[in-house]
């Protein structure tokens, strides 16, 4: 099995994006950064998340549920941190501090207590599409991973979701996220821009900014589903999706 179609069977079907995405792993670009993860596998570099998590994102978020998306940048590169969904932790590690003011805001916003875990993979199952621009990154080295081929095909993604879908919110926290979800139609979506919540940039106007309050009342507006953003308990994860990325 050739590095790309290997890559390509992460995406499982009846979500929705296979059929629109599968075009993009015969481009070029993609095969060259399939080659380019096996090489680095190869070469004895952990990659990070797991093989099977890599499209967690678009796995767990079928095409026609999505409702919300946030943009992220790169998966964290810990052990046991990254499972495919941007800023979110596996059960039972420690929240990371983007994540810590993100729940900060959430408490002031709409008053929900911040959960005693940063999985935010409840969020993804309700039609949250937790999107990461690069997807996969080697252990100890941010942003190793950039530049390869992933910005191209998390554009695609967007661009799928910004065509065939309608009155979505996005949120866009930094100027990363507002430079990549710049050819959104703002006319038929709801655009949501602010400060990144990393504890440089946070006080700069992220917090106070009500970016889950927003979200569900445009959702209500469109008639769809508003985000139950309150966590379930650690303990209630643990059962459902393990503590590790095996």
């Amino acid at each position: 099995m050739q590095p790309v179609d290997a890559l390509a069977a992460e995406l499982k079907p009846g979500r929705g994006w296979v059929e629109r995405l599968e075009g993009e792993f015969r481009q070029p670009y993609m095969k060259a950064l399939a080659e380019f993860l096996a090489a680095e596998e190869q070469t004895g570099k952990i990659l990070f998340p797991a093989r099977h998590h890599c499209f967690n994102a678009l796995n767990s978020t079928p095409l026609d549920q999505v409702s919300v998306v946030i943009l992220g940048q790169d998966p964290y590169h810990g052990p046991g941190q990254a499972h495919g969904l941007c800023f979110s932790v596996r059960p039972g590690v420690t929240t990371p501090p983007s994540l810590v003011n993100m729940f900060k805001e959430l408490q002031s916003d709409l008053g929900i207590a911040p959960p005693d875990h940063g999985c935010l993979q409840p969020w993804a199952e309700q039609g949250v599409l937790l999107l990461n621009s690069v997807l996969t990154v080697s252990q100890g080295q941010a942003g190793a991973h950039q530049g390869k081929g992933w910005e191209t095909f998390t554009d695609q993604v967007i661009e799928t979701v910004n065509r065939e879908c309608d009155g979505v919110v996005f949120i866009l926290w930094g100027s990363y996220a507002r430079k990549k979800g710049r050819a959104i139609d703002r006319q038929r979506h709801c655009v949501l821009e602010g400060p990144h919540p990393s504890p440089l940039s946070a006080y700069r106007g992220f917090f106070g900014c009500q970016h889950f309050s927003k979200t569900n009342q445009w959702l209500a507006t469109q008639g769809r589903r508003q985000v139950c953003w309150e966590l379930p308990a650690k303990k209630l994860l643990f059962e459902r999706y393990g503590k590790s990325e095996s």
